[in-house]
């Protein structure tokens, strides 16, 4: 049994059912009144999280690849190893890397890139105490980083969701050239970041563990970078390094295994959000995108 969820996908206007590993555990952990205590109990916390990653780092994970494949409909030709045999664990596959040429990036430096492979939804004009989970549910961005000061710098500007399925590249990067900050690490618990659970957790991004980076972007001011941990998430990995330069596409870190979130804030007046992710987002659905797409544009100063 599946989570029924649909998206846009972008490259052909398509409404696509999304297939989602796990559905039915999934719909009996947040619906289910024996589920939902099992979830509070032990499945939101670090453990049950760090014992499912810990076994996704051993070569006994390896003979779970072929299927998840299959079942995800896994392109492993883009793929920098493209044999299942090349990989000693399913967390080593999980973080593949791609080859050249299989994200083309917008280089345009008034273009703002995605930062992930995933589905975005997308918001201006956002309200701090007020930001958009999903229809009905809402959290402060001061909860979400733990800074009242630095929250208050983003009233009015544009909140970005790309959330990442299990099946995507786990490896996100940077959306424009300029220098990140140390990332803040919030230690926090591990709900799955499924549109079916953000619709039955409050603040879920706020309780969730996540890290959090100040960039100076080239192009587009401040910014703010979250990545949000989640449920069978072992870890986030940042592999950049603070307070240095880096180059518009360059890594930024990766997921290791699980579906999880990358979230971004800029301030007001600084971009418009592509029309086609502002569109699907008022009518419910998130929007296909690929790491190296165009998501907004640089407000042109009068």
């Amino acid at each position: 049994m599946f989570v029924d969820i649909r998206y846009m996908d972008r490259r052909n206007g398509k409404l696509i059912k999304e297939t989602v590993a796990g559905g039915g555990l999934l719909r009996w952990s947040y619906e289910n009144k024996i589920g939902r205590s099992l979830l509070e109990v032990f499945l939101k916390r670090r453990v049950f999280s760090r014992m499912v990653g810990l076994y996704m780092d051993t070569a006994f994970s390896r003979r779970r690849i072929p299927s998840y494949i299959k079942e995800l409909e896994i392109d492993i030709e883009e793929a920098l190893l493209e044999r299942v045999e090349d990989y000693k664990s399913f967390n080593e596959f999980f973080i593949r890397r791609l080859r050249d040429g299989a994200r083309p990036m917008n280089n345009m430096d008034e273009v703002l890139i995605s930062p992930a492979d995933g589905r975005v939804l997308a918001y201006e004009d956002i309200d701090i105490n007020q930001v958009v989970q999903v229809k009905g549910f809402h959290y402060s961005l001061k909860e979400l980083v733990g800074d009242e000061s630095l929250a208050r710098e983003y009233q009015g500007g544009s909140c970005i969701i790309v959330r990442l399925n299990p099946s995507d590249y786990h490896r996100f990067h940077f959306p424009d050239a300029g220098i990140p900050m140390e990332a803040k690490k919030i230690e926090g618990h591990y709900y799955s970041v499924n549109p079916l659970a953000l619709s039955k957790i409050a603040r879920l991004y706020c309780q969730n563990k996540r890290e959090i980076t100040l960039f100076k972007s080239q192009n587009f001011d401040d910014i703010l970078l979250i990545e949000v941990g989640a449920t069978c998430v072992g870890s986030i990995i940042q592999t950049y390094k603070g307070n240095d330069m880096v180059k518009k596409g360059e890594e930024k870190g990766y997921f290791k295994f699980g579906g999880s979130t990358t979230i971004l804030f800029l301030k007001k007046d600084v971009v418009k959000i592509d029309k086609d992710l502002i569109e699907n987002t008022e009518k419910g659905y998130e929007t296909k995108i690929l790491m190296g797409e165009g998501i907004a544009k640089k407000k042109q100063k009068n």
